[in-house]
This record gives C-alpha cells, structure tokens and sequence, in this order.
C-alpha cells in the first residue's frame, strides 16, 4: 500500500468552507480544524490583548481591534488570527485585505502552525506586524515586516513596542497581557 500524495488529498474552497459545523481555518484547500476550544489562560490573554487595542485605537479613526474574523486570502485560505488590527473599512462576512497587526497565541495544538505556516502566510501577505504570543512562557515575539521579509523586533515580557500602523502608532505594553 502506497503513501497518500498531497495532490491526492480532498483540496476545499471557501464556498465549502462557509457550511461547515463548527470552527475551522482552510489553509492552502486543507482544513484545520479549531479545537479544542481556547483554553481560560489563552481566552484572558485575547481579552487582554483585545482590550488594549480598543483602548489604544480610540483616538484613531482609522483603524479597529477585532476578535478571531475570517480572512479570506484566496478560494483556498481562510484564517482567524485570535486577535488583530484593521486600517480603513472593514464590512461584511470576511476581510478582504491583509490586517496591519495581528496576535497568535499559541496552543499545543496551533504552536506548528502559528509559528511556521501562518508565519509564512503572513509575511508572503503583508502583514506589517505579527505578534506570537506564548502563554507558557509568558513571551511575546515580535515581528516586523521590513523590505518584504519578517525581522524580529524584540522578545516581549514586560515591555512596551512601538507599532507604526500607518495612519496612527500606538505603544503595546506587553506586561498587561499576563495578568
């Protein structure tokens, strides 16, 4: 009995995607599903994550805090980032254009692809700024996009970083994230 090829896979898109029970993100045609559910410590830091991005943005009215949305990148890649920021209009079932900012927390079963495929996905993408977040560790690294490419601004415990988002800048303080 042979192995099982990639192009002999069930390759999805999003027309799919949308009718399917529960949470999934739809990476490259392959579904992934999102369980189990976020643990309580994961939940807090997305709460304090979001809460701080709402309470940085209020000034500017350019850009927003969301929760986990779907992005959909092309027919065939669908993700939720946990925690993110948009700049201009955001509406309907899905985001359309690449988020300014965006925060993976990481779990046993997401630490893989937080850290290499969505990595990747977002660097290829445009994402000005990506933020993994370990809750075990309790670090955050702190990626920047400079010249196409991520470079590693800094590793985060208690520490403010600087995000330039374009119409505005706002001053993170990672230390609020833990607690």
């Amino acid at each position: 009995m042979g192995h099982a090829r990639i192009e002999d896979l069930p390759h999805y898109v999003y027309d799919e995607y949308v009718l399917w029970e529960g949470k999934w993100e739809l990476i490259f045609g392959i579904p992934y599903a999102m369980t189990p559910a976020p643990g309580i410590q994961h939940q807090s830091i997305s709460n304090n994550i979001a809460w701080q991005l709402k309470e940085l943005l209020t000034e500017c009215e350019a850009c927003q805090a969301l929760l986990p949305v779907d992005w959909k990148i092309d027919e065939d890649t669908v993700v939720q980032p946990d925690n993110l920021v948009v700049c201009g209009k955001a509406e309907g079932a899905y985001l359309r254009k690449a988020p300014a900012l965006i925060f993976e927390i990481l779990s046993k079963s997401t630490a893989t692809k937080d850290k290499a495929t969505k990595f990747s996905i977002y660097e290829c993408e445009g994402v000005s700024h990506y933020v993994i977040v370990d809750p075990k560790e309790q670090l955050a690294k702190v990626y920047s996009l400079h010249e196409g490419r991520y470079i590693k601004v800094m590793d985060a415990t208690d520490e403010s970083c600087e995000f330039d988002l374009g119409k505005c800048q706002i001053s993170f303080d990672f230390d609020k994230i833990w607690a």
